[in-house]
């Protein structure tokens, strides 16, 4: 007779063994963890999903990864990151082109929602990876099948030249080759391709607004969680950017004409001196936050991921429709003032040349009419027209930072999304104990700024510890999965049957009453344009593009 103890040897066993899944391009041996609240899980990492992006693939569209069989790929520990600066450079590396896939159920007829983790970063920092950023233990206490996955980063990933050489997008275009992978395989880690839920944060959410637009996109995937961005901000749209190009070239001694000669050149350059000219590729700071941006591609006979104008694609409503989930912190860019007003010469910079610095922080036109105007008035509705000091000019800087870099976006996918698909919308406002901003003198919190949701939608250890259930922030852990998969199985977070969720009333959000969910220690229904009168003066000084 087979005994109990039999039974937990074999159990340990496929613990130190790992478990394999057959694909046809060759076996995955990945291992077994534990969530947050001890349920076994499956974890694969590091899975290839294209082709190292190195010597004529760089800067290129992305290519499919080639069989492995009939080796083993050995999927236990995370892949590398993509090529940034990091305290351990040996975690980088241009083969960075994986993604990890999490699953409690291996049967191919589990057909589970697959929630896929876009990162944030501003499409030059951060990964998918489980050991900084997006930890599994959270969600695997719910049912879905979660993936996470990098895409190329800084002018590796979206160097854009208009020409054939190097096109713009690739980072973007890594992104739906991983979405195609999830299409193909995702079946035998138990999860249903035909129900794929986009959760994106700040260049995580831009994208998934491009994917909406993109034809390479349209089908692979079936609903949309855009947290804190979209592509709809008060920044112009270009078919390339060979200014930065130059720039890159200019660090890296590369000629800056002809683009063949120039991307050539940066071709044959050596990983490394990308993730050293970093701090050479901003203006002031790490400003523009958004330096490397999409581009409206030319036709060089590739795949092209955008064809035209984001606000056109919008504004025509046609483009990929699913039901979404939206939403901003109280503080968002709070963290960026912060930092900025504690170094000396930012300061100086921005008091005694605001006309010069304020567009390169705040994202619009430079050295136009139009541009001094704005930087005017947002001086004065902002700051007061007074002096630039630190800590007095901590909340007008704040909020400037927070409509430029996300508030405006978030403003005005609302309105174009709205009258097309079913759309929730959120304010995040908990004070945790754990944050993305503490004041570096007494480590005390602020309030809710950018990244702090992820604290209880995935594990972060660069900022928090392992919660566990006796913490204060268990409740709204439990919250937060529970809403946002139940939104990834069935389009809406609303539940009347789970305990955690049986008296949430999300209403969906309209133009006309403008309901959100404010997400606190309670979770309160309300209505109302968040931050109306702020984002009035963004919309007349920077109205929709007109075609």
């Amino acid at each position: 007779m087979f005994s109990f103890a039999a039974f937990a040897w074999l159990v340990s066993c496929a613990a130190v063994l790992g478990v394999e899944v057959e694909l046809d391009l060759g076996r995955i041996r990945g291992v077994n963890l534990t969530s947050r609240l001890g349920v076994p899980f499956h974890a694969f990492r590091g899975i290839r999903y294209a082709q190292p992006p190195l010597a004529e693939l760089r800067f290129k569209n992305p290519q499919p990864v080639k069989p492995w069989a009939p080796a083993t790929f050995d999927a236990t520990q995370d892949g590398p990151m993509c090529p940034q600066p990091w305290d351990n450079m040996t975690d980088v590396s241009e083969d960075c082109l994986r993604l990890n896939v999490y699953s409690k159920n291996l049967n191919a007829t589990a057909r589970l929602p697959v929630v896929v983790f876009l990162h944030p970063g501003g499409f030059y920092v951060f990964s998918g990876q489980s050991k900084y950023l997006a930890g599994p233990a959270h969600l695997m206490d719910r049912d879905c099948v979660l993936v996470t996955l990098n895409y190329r980063l800084g002018s590796l990933g979206f160097l854009a030249t208009g020409s054939a050489e190097a096109p713009g997008n690739a980072g973007l275009k890594d992104q739906v080759l991983a979405l195609r992978w999830i299409q193909k395989y995702i079946h035998l880690f138990g999860g249903d391709p035909h129900s794929v839920t986009l959760l994106g944060y700040s260049a995580g959410s831009l994208s998934i607004g491009l994917h909406m637009l993109s034809p390479m996109s349209r089908g692979l995937f079936h609903r949309g969680i855009c947290m804190s961005a979209s592509p709809y901000g008060q920044w112009e749209y270009h078919t390339s950017d060979l200014q930065l190009a130059q720039r890159q070239a200019r660090l890296l001694k590369c000629p800056e004409l002809p683009v063949r000669d120039l991307v050539a050149c940066l071709r044959a350059k050596p990983m490394l001196d990308y993730v050293s000219s970093y701090n050479g590729m901003f203006e002031i700071g790490w400003n523009p936050v958004l330096n490397w941006l999409p581009v409206i591609e030319q036709d060089f006979g590739q795949e092209r991921f955008l064809l035209e104008h984001p606000y056109k694609t919008a504004l025509s409503g046609n483009f990929y429709k699913v039901p979404l989930i939206a939403g901003i912190t109280e503080f968002e860019f709070l963290s960026g003032a912060f930092f900025d007003l504690r170094n000396d010469s930012i300061r100086q910079k921005l008091n005694d040349n605001w006309e010069h610095y304020a567009p390169i922080a705040l994202l619009y036109e430079r050295g136009t009419p139009h541009s001094r105007e704005a930087s005017t008035v947002l001086r004065s509705k902002f700051l007061g027209n007074s002096s630039i000091e630190n800590p007095q000019s901590l909340q007008g800087l704040g909020k400037l930072y927070s409509d430029a870099l996300i508030g405006v976006e978030y403003h005005r996918f609302m309105r174009l999304m709205a009258p097309h698909t079913p759309i929730f919308t959120y304010f995040f406002r908990y004070k945790g104990r754990y944050s993305f901003l503490k004041h570096p003198d007494t480590n005390q919190t602020y309030g809710a700024v950018h990244h702090d949701e992820l604290l209880y939608l995935f594990q972060v250890p660069i900022v928090a510890p392992a919660f566990k259930k006796s913490d204060p922030e268990n409740l709204l852990i439990e919250r937060l999965t529970r809403m946002w998969t139940e939104f990834a199985r069935k389009g809406d977070p609303n539940s009347a049957t789970d305990e955690y969720l049986s008296h949430l009333q999300w209403p969906q959000y309209n133009c006309h009453d403008q309901a959100y969910l404010e997400i606190d220690t309670n979770l309160t229904p309300k209505t109302g344009n968040i931050y109306e009168e702020r984002y009035k003066i963004w919309d007349q000084l920077f109205p929709y593009p007109s075609f």
